[in-house]
């Protein structure tokens, strides 16, 4: 590979390492073709993406980035997932390809610049998807509401009881 191609690579590369909020590295030793497009194929499906780099133009990709921080990792064969929007989802397809596959091993990553440890993914991947979340914010959103008319028209109620009775005793006493 020439001099141009590599610019060309390390370019494109520090460009979706600028935008994505999520990276993964992982190992991919004696994983054959088809278990990587397998693997592709399911991190595609949660809008990410899988790249396969030298561990020399990773680094200098990675420099004036969040993914400088993993730079002590880069010594390995290393593929890098990329996310560019919703960290859970990528992180369950890679954590659930990992145990049906254990060739495929994780082994760091980062999230908006903090560094993950393995477990750390691992529990990220055990959150509820960004739709779940967001179901649950509205339901709750939608309940302070509904419980303050409640609890506002609980006064007037009152007041107007009072008076009832008070009219009924005034009747009474008539």
């Amino acid at each position: 590979m020439d001099r141009r191609a590599k610019e060309q690579i390390v370019s494109e590369l520090q460009e979706k390492l600028k935008k994505a909020n999520l990276g993964v590295l992982t190992t991919f030793n004696a994983m054959n073709v088809e278990k990587m497009e397998t693997l592709r194929n399911a991190l595609r499906k949660s809008d990410a993406e899988l790249k396969v780099v030298k561990n020399t133009l990773l680094g200098i990709a990675s420099q004036g980035t969040d993914f400088s921080i993993l730079a002590d990792h880069f010594k390995w064969s290393v593929a890098v997932i990329l996310s560019y929007k919703d960290p859970v989802a990528p992180s369950k397809a890679l954590t659930e390809f990992a145990k049906k596959n254990p060739e495929l091993e994780i082994k760091a990553g980062v999230l908006d610049g903090k560094l993950l440890t393995k477990a750390d993914i691992t529990a990220l991947a055990e959150l509820p998807s960004r739709e779940v979340l967001l179901g649950k914010l509205v339901s709750v959103m939608a309940a302070v509401p509904t419980s303050l008319v409640t609890v506002l028209s609980g006064v007037p109620r009152s007041f107007v009881q009072v008076l009832n009775a008070y009219c009924e005793k005034k009747n009474n006493l008539n």
